[in-house]
């Protein structure tokens, strides 16, 4: 046998063993606790297979073994579960002010929250508020910084997760700043960047609505509205990390000026400053007595005024609208509608609705489950976590290939 074809067989085989080593972790993940017989039986793999693979994933302290389970006749077997305690991963959500930060164990269980005013907007200050942020969470939480498995950062704007540079962000006026590399440079341990809203459906895919659900949409409504696709039980993220841009499609070429600089994208309807927009309009012609928020233009909404009820139902109509585009393009199972905005509730939902039931094809209507998911902001921060928790779970072929840098 040529050397060429060794290193070809023993690829194969450490691709294979790398394989099999994701698909008994994530089925612990998802179905445990569980006994090796029944991971055997789940997976398809023989019970010495088994064996071994679970024998390397309990030195890694990657799982543990728990309660005995119940007898079939024979000795009681042993169940597999994950170790969550075996580490831990700060996830950070980025906002226009502030740092929200979770500290999760490796099930996603948030062990502690931070939130951190931001002073400026160069991104050397906010890799300073980051690098705080991650300090306090731990000392909150009393982990100490050895177990830091990672930390995870979700941001606005398109994010080349892959090279770790934030391409454009549409609060700070970035291009193309490697914030991964900084960030990892000062905290000195491994960082995942990304979409904040991919990174909240990644949550969602891992521990969430998601969780087995091979293709499935998640849309998020609030300061933008953002889009997370999952295909073939995958995140997408487009070539670049510009894939999902679903609040700057065009709704109509000569409407409200976009906060990106178009005209006429569906944030310039839908967004809460698009909704502040014309409810302030809306109290210039006397439609509406005056107010500040957006809680406050719900209130106003929820207690019958006519004007504001219009506003959210206009907005609702139009997102339901491009929202059954999506339906029709991608025929996902299952649509996630989530993000702040979703405090609006039946205002903007009842309408959207509507529309997607009004131009979803016939044909698909039935397809798609659609769900309002009601999180709060630690659910962003959760989302940034799981860009980390991913890389455990992922098998080699799906692994993010992330430059990282000596620490």
């Amino acid at each position: 046998m040529t050397t060429n074809s060794t290193h070809h067989l023993l690829g194969n085989r450490k691709l294979i063993r790398g394989l099999n080593r994701s698909t008994v972790l994530n089925t612990i993940l998802i179905d445990g606790p569980i006994s090796r017989a029944a991971l055997a039986q789940k997976i398809g793999l023989s019970p010495a297979s088994i064996t071994n693979l679970t024998a390397v994933l309990l030195e890694q302290d990657l799982i543990m073994e728990t309660r005995q389970g119940e007898s079939s006749g024979g000795r009681r077997p042993i169940l597999l579960e994950i170790n969550s305690e075996s580490g831990y991963v700060a996830g950070l959500k980025l906002t226009d002010q502030h740092v929200i930060g979770a500290l999760t164990d490796l099930s996603a269980k948030v062990l502690s929250k931070q939130i951190t005013s931001l002073d400026g907007k160069q991104p050397e200050e906010i890799v300073d508020k980051i690098a705080v942020t991650v300090t306090a969470l731990l000392k909150e939480a009393k982990i100490p910084r050895k177990k830091l498995r990672g930390v995870g950062l979700g941001l606005a704007g398109v994010v080349n997760a892959d090279e770790g540079i934030s391409r454009q962000h549409p609060f700070f006026g970035w291009r193309d700043v490697p914030l991964g590399a900084m960030l990892q440079k000062k905290i000195k341990t491994l960082v995942h960047i990304d979409n904040d809203v991919k990174a909240l459906t990644l949550a969602e895919l891992l521990y969430g609505a998601g969780q087995g659900v091979n293709e499935f949409l998640t849309v998020t409504i609030g300061r933008g509205v953002g889009l997370g696709i999952v295909v073939n039980g995958q995140l997408y993220r487009g070539a670049y990390g510009g894939g999902g841009e679903f609040g700057h499609i065009v709704v109509d070429p000569k409407g409200p000026i976009c906060a990106c600089g178009k005209t006429g994208c569906l944030e310039a309807f839908v967004a809460e400053g698009s909704l502040i927009r014309d409810g302030k309009a809306a109290v210039s012609n006397n439609k509406l007595p005056p107010f500040n928020t957006l809680d406050q233009l719900i209130d106003l909404g929820e207690a019958g005024e006519p004007a504001a009820i219009e506003i959210f139902s206009s907005a609702g109509q139009i997102l339901g609208r491009e929202i059954a585009n999506l339906i029709n393009i991608f025929n996902p199972q299952l649509l996630l509608v989530s993000g702040e905005g979703t405090r609006i509730g039946d205002l903007i939902f009842d309408s959207m609705r509507l529309a997607i039931n009004t131009h979803v094809m016939s044909t698909l209507r039935d397809d798609t489950e659609i769900r309002v998911d009601h999180w709060g902001d630690d659910a962003w921060a959760i989302g940034a976590a799981s860009l980390v928790l991913q890389d455990l779970f992922a098998s080699p072929i799906h692994q993010r290939n992330v430059k990282s840098i000596e620490a």
